[in-house]
């Protein structure tokens, strides 16, 4: 989940890394460091606990010594707390070389007893120090030559790890290896760069190349040369990034998550656009591949977190639309199971960043049991996709804020073209329904936007009123029910207080017990208009949590009059087909989650304990 940047080129290297480590701080901000070789040869090394402010900081006060070659790191801790001595860069061959690292080195503590016994010293807790010893002691086996050193060290590593190395006997030159985390490689006009992602160098260049798994890489100001952990040549995939760095400032906004939220209905506009021709779903990416999704027997689709309730709100529209069973699982229990697959079966994953190493392994472990997988990805370059058959883009554009928001939108309407489109290909889907479907799904972003105009202000003046809140229930039933799931992690991840989601049938079989005078209830309302049954069975739960004392607020659609004897807050979504209430329905719950947390006074960017991208497993 760490953040890493590396530059060779003319300019003072230091700026540089900052730079880039403040677009990569949302995947990690508990200490940060960079290391510099210097015009005159020498290493400098500055890293600090803390936010990269910190680190900034300290700079400002003290500066290294200017120099054209260096790398930089955020961290999100794993091995060893957030301290100076864990903060990455770590030294090694008489702090000659300085090495970074995401990932974790799973036979490390076995590769430092062995290190130990035959005398190395350690100054940090870290797996990283560990490779960065060895990485030394394998420079000197090599006689200098950093990438032989670096394929002799992986060849001894397991686990996940991205490596950035330099050497103050090599100015001009940055190695880095990957195998199951991320790494990307950033071409400039006599400059090169290196980076967890794009983000990282975006401001410079927009032409990049994606490193494969098991690559190791060397730039120098003239050039990059990748080759494989033996030694050959490998031909590396160019794209070009298709936003720039403003897309990734704040722009005025109060917060990351603020500006994402205000372009939720951009996300869901920008994840339909070029895949509607003449009122008919049509994917470029998966032209040539309708063979992918024609004697399907089920679809399983595999993510975490809010990624797994965006493939369970597209759960009702897979099975709708293209008449297909599906099943929706935590990535990080699939392969742990043994489960049934082959291939007649397509495995869906979901990853805002491509990275999320848990459905990663899922993905590998789908393929390796024959069975199709097409990955629904945010991110251009990451690893994901190109372990996938085929790939849609949610075009969401740059995510900072660790908790989503705009992706949440961007998957489920990605989720919802692809069963569009496996309808039509399974015939299961007539012109007529898809034309109305179609339709639907191109008002959505004027109606996310309707609820931001209308209801934000409100859901946030209410927001700040329960700042001393300790509990928040979330009711949904149909479509509603994982969208009462996301309101309830969105509240937990930023406010850090208890929240709980539940399927409003379930409410009498042990959630009621949770209610008692006070308690606050968000209600999902399914639409009198198209779902009278589900909703009549709705309001019911209302009037059983009210009797029982709870305050209940309540999301339903403009003109359900029934609600309202019921409900202490009503906020207001647009009409919409049952399928397509989520995507209205949950901008509210994300607006709450943001104002309470800002009436707490929590950073709702860099929330405590948690990463944008979760590259460990």
């Amino acid at each position: 989940m760490c953040g890493i940047v590396g530059y060779v080129g003319p300019r003072d290297s230091e700026g540089i890394l900052i730079a880039g480590l403040a677009r990569l701080e949302y995947r990690g901000y508990d200490s940060a460091g960079v290391a510099v070789i210097d015009g005159s040869g020498g290493l400098g090394l500055r890293k600090r606990a803390g936010k990269l402010k910190v680190l900034r900081d300290d700079l400002a006060e003290h500066p290294l010594a200017g120099g054209t070659t260096g790398i930089g790191h955020t961290r999100w801790a794993t091995h060893g707390g957030p301290t100076d001595a864990n903060a990455h860069p770590h030294l090694a061959d008489d702090d000659k070389l300085a090495v970074i690292h995401n990932g974790i080195i799973e036979n490390f503590s076995e590769l430092k007893t062995d290190l130990l016994a035959s005398g190395a010293t350690f100054r940090s807790e870290t797996d990283t120090e560990v490779a960065a010893v060895l990485l030394g002691r394998e420079y000197r086996a090599n006689g200098g030559d950093l990438v032989e050193a670096f394929r002799a060290t992986v060849a001894r590593l397991e686990g996940a790890f991205t490596l950035l190395a330099v050497h103050e006997d090599h100015p001009g030159l940055v190695v880095g290896a990957r195998r199951n985390s991320p790494l990307v490689i950033g071409l400039g006009e006599g400059e090169n760069f290196l980076g967890s992602d794009v983000a990282a160098f975006v401001e410079h260049t927009r032409k990049a190349l994606a490193i494969g798994q098991d690559e190791i890489v060397a730039i120098t100001p003239g050039g990059v040369e990748v080759t494989d952990f033996h030694g050959d040549a490998v031909t590396v995939e160019p794209f070009e990034v298709t936003w720039d760095a403003a897309a990734a400032e704040k722009g005025g906004w109060s917060s990351f998550m603020a500006k994402e939220v205000s372009e939720e209905p951009e996300a869901v506009a920008n994840t339909i656009r070029g895949r509607i021709r003449d009122g008919e779903v049509a994917i470029p990416e998966l032209d040539g591949l309708d063979e992918l999704f024609t004697g399907l027997s089920r679809i399983i689709v595999i993510a975490c977190g809010t990624a797994a309730y965006a493939g369970m709100v597209g759960m009702y529209a897979l099975e709708q639309w293209a008449r297909v069973p599906v099943d929706v699982e935590l990535a990080h229990e699939f392969r742990y199971r043994d489960p049934v697959i082959g291939p007649d079966t397509l495995v869906v994953s979901i990853s805002q960043s491509g990275e999320t190493m848990d459905t990663l392994m899922a993905v590998k472990y789908a393929r390796e049991r024959g069975a199709r997988t097409l990955s629904i990805c945010n991110t251009q370059g990451a690893t994901i996709p190109r372990e996938s058959d085929a790939i849609i883009y949610t075009h969401a554009g740059p995510e900072v804020a660790v908790a989503s928001t705009k992706a949440f939108v961007a998957q489920i309407t990605a989720l919802y073209l692809l069963a569009l489109h496996v309808g039509r290909v399974r015939g299961a889907l007539g012109a007529t329904e898809a034309a109305q479907q179609v339709l639907e799904l191109e008002e959505v972003p004027e109606k996310i936007r309707w609820v931001l105009e209308t209801q934000q202000s409100r859901i946030e003046e209410f927001a700040g009123w329960m700042a001393d809140t300790r509990s928040v229930l979330f009711l949904g039933r149909h479509v509603g029910y994982p969208i009462a799931l996301e309101g309830a992690l969105k509240l937990k991840e930023i406010s850090y207080i208890h929240a709980e989601g539940f399927a409003a049938g379930e409410l009498k079989h042990g959630p009621i017990a949770l209610i008692e005078p006070g308690q606050p209830v968000f209600v999902l309302v399914p639409s009198p208009r198209e779902s009278p049954l589900l909703h009549a069975k709705v309001v019911s739960n209302i009037q059983e949590i009210q009797a029982r004392g709870a305050r209940v607020i309540v999301v339903a659609e403009e003109g359900d009059a029934a609600v309202l004897p019921f409900a202490d807050e009503v906020l207001r979504i647009p009409l919409a087909a049952p399928l397509f209430e989520p995507l209205l329905a949950v901008v509210p719950l994300h607006i709450f989650a943001m104002g309470l947390a800002t009436a707490k006074g929590l950073d709702v960017d860099q929330p405590r304990n948690l990463a944008k991208s979760v590259t460990v497993e």
